[in-house]
């Protein structure tokens, strides 16, 4: 193959996706540097997935195109120390080639240079034997190869085979992977992307789930249980896995404009594992620290912060030997400083509101309203010295203040109205601020928020000057009903100006049953158009009774 256009690149992000999905818990599993997170394989699926997605949806044959696509859906996606350097990898291939309808075989290998040379320059302080060594080494083959051989799956074969044997090399490099008998989990990560480019390349099936049959001699089924043993908890000088974007806001950065090299130096002070990366519209930080609230404050001088993720490191730590060694004298249950008490309806939404830090997520909503005894029992299984509580449902409030008085401890409730509201306030929580400033500064977040709802009508009826039959859809902009068709299209895209307008920046979707993802996909394209400078995000929520539920902020 001497050329390859965009269609036959996004044919490699989606089998490179597959892949790693398929050995995501083995990468987990190796997880041991440089603190317990414990999740690498998870974040760097995740992130991979979400860039997947952009690029199914935005393939065409200019490769250039193709792959602004893919790094654009990996930045927003990113998680985690692993899934950041992804993106940066592919955010400095996607930078090198925009221009260009196609590649040859140097321009495919001077690709993943350039993505190295973005990942380096995004970390403070890297380290090799990671990741970052295992990108490094097999786009110095692939360069190497691509001198004398003009066959692009040659290339990708040296590129692949490198990246095999520099992770084999990683445990040479750190000390504690040696120690442990392991290799590094973010460079096997990417060896999967690199094996699924590659099956693709050829034509051929994925291989199979690695799990230990290749990594033998590297990895023991002793060691594959319990990496984590090799640190003691107290070892962790960082505790808090801290994660967020700043949106930039122009009344702040004017005469204090965003300069991405002194806002990482800045930031290195408060702690390590440090990743920052931005465009013109955003920031994004990964940083392990011991004073998250700092950080964000810091960050707070550039604009406003948005998909905050805040994890206690220690507490993944001792939770993960306590799994690996049942045996080991029971202790007495641990008290969290803080739980937060959600309530929604539908798999998708749960697992949305726990992604962003929900301590428990209550099944309910229009149908199924959870009793104050509820909401007691989860404060009181999460095991919290502090509650915060979101209703996410006007019929809620009253038993979630009953729940909030009786808990025992100091609770308040953030009176969330819908699961979008819930979303937005989550994303403001502090957890070193006291209840009563929370629940403020997640109360006025959430205000910010407008929500649309489509759902079915279950009789005829008419309200506000809207005729309403059963079985008909009806769209409702902040609970007020504002239309209705026997058409779900038709009710949903003029559901859209009632909440959507030129000041929006962000609209969410999430779809139901009733309503599929190509549906969806369709709606995001119809508000696109309308509202060109506005980003859109789809989530399956798999809630009943609304096919959607949209919000823009």
């Amino acid at each position: 193959m001497k050329e390859l256009d965009g269609h036959r690149f996004a044919e490699m992000v989606m089998m490179g996706s597959h892949h790693l999905s398929n050995n995501a818990d083995f990468v987990d599993s190796l997880n041991v540097f440089p603190v317990p997170d414990g999740d690498t394989g998870t974040n760097m699926n995740l992130s991979m997935t979400s860039g997947a997605k952009e690029t199914e949806q935005a393939a065409n044959d200019h490769i250039g195109r193709t792959a602004q696509a893919l790094s654009k859906g990996l930045l927003m996606g990113a998680r985690g120390n692993s899934g950041v350097i992804l993106s940066q990898l592919f955010r400095g291939f996607g930078k090198a080639i925009e221009d260009k309808p196609a590649l040859d075989a140097k321009e495919f290998a001077g690709a993943f240079q350039a993505g190295v040379d973005t990942a380096y320059k995004a970390v403070m302080k890297p380290v090799e034997g990671t990741i970052l060594t295992v990108a490094k080494d097999a786009a110095k083959k692939a360069v190497e190869a691509a001198e004398t051989e003009s066959d692009i799956i040659k290339v990708m074969e040296a590129l692949t085979d490198e990246a095999k044997a520099s992770l084999k090399r990683t445990p040479d490099l750190l000390p504690v992977l040696k120690e442990v008998g392991v290799v590094d989990s973010g460079g096997q990560g990417l060896v999967f992307v690199y094996e699924g480019f590659l099956s693709a390349l050829r034509g051929e099936e994925l291989p199979e789930a690695t799990l230990q049959t290749s990594m033998d001699d590297l990895v023991s089924a002793e060691h594959h249980k319990s990496v984590q043993g090799f640190m003691d908890t107290s070892e962790i000088e960082f505790g808090y896995c801290t994660e967020f974007m700043v949106r930039f806001e122009e009344d702040k950065t004017t005469g204090n404009p965003f300069d991405e090299s002194k806002f990482r130096e800045d930031l290195s002070a408060y702690g390590d594992s440090l990743l920052v990366i931005s465009d013109d519209d955003v920031a994004k930080v990964h940083i392990h620290s011991e004073d998250p609230g700092e950080v964000l404050s810091y960050g707070k001088k550039y604009g406003s912060l948005i998909k905050i993720k805040i994890e206690n490191m220690r507490e993944q730590h001792t939770a993960i030997l306590e799994k690996d060694e049942p045996a080991r004298t029971p202790q007495a249950p641990a008290t969290h400083p803080y739980a937060i008490i959600t309530v929604s309806m539908g798999p998708g939404i749960a697992d949305l509101f726990r992604s962003i830090g929900a301590s428990y997520v209550i099944a309910g909503g229009q149908t199924m309203n959870p009793s104050t005894e509820d909401i007691v029992k989860a404060i009181r299984e999460v095991g919290a010295e502090r509650a915060l509580i979101l209703p996410n449902n006007k019929n809620i409030i009253m038993a979630a203040e009953q729940a909030a008085e009786v808990s025992g401890i100091e609770a308040a409730v953030v009176p969330t109205k819908n699961v979008p509201q819930g979303l937005a306030a989550i994303l403001a929580f502090n957890p070193e601020a006291p209840v009563s400033d929370n629940a403020a500064s997640m109360t006025d977040a959430f205000s910010h928020v407008r929500t649309g709802q489509v759902t079915t009508a279950v009789r005829d009826t008419t309200i506000d000057g809207v005729e309403i039959r059963k079985g008909s859809f009806m769209g409702m902009a902040e609970g007020k009903i504002v239309n209705s068709d026997p058409s779900l299209k038709s009710v949903t895209e003029s559901l859209i100006p009632e909440i959507v307008d030129e000041e929006s920046e962000i609209v969410t979707i999430l779809f139901g049953e009733g309503a599929t993802r190509q549906e969806a996909d369709e709606l995001a394209g119809y508000i696109e158009d309308l509202y060109p400078d506005v980003e859109v995000e789809i989530h399956e929520g798999k809630q009943p009774l609304y096919p959607y539920i949209i919000s823009a902020e």
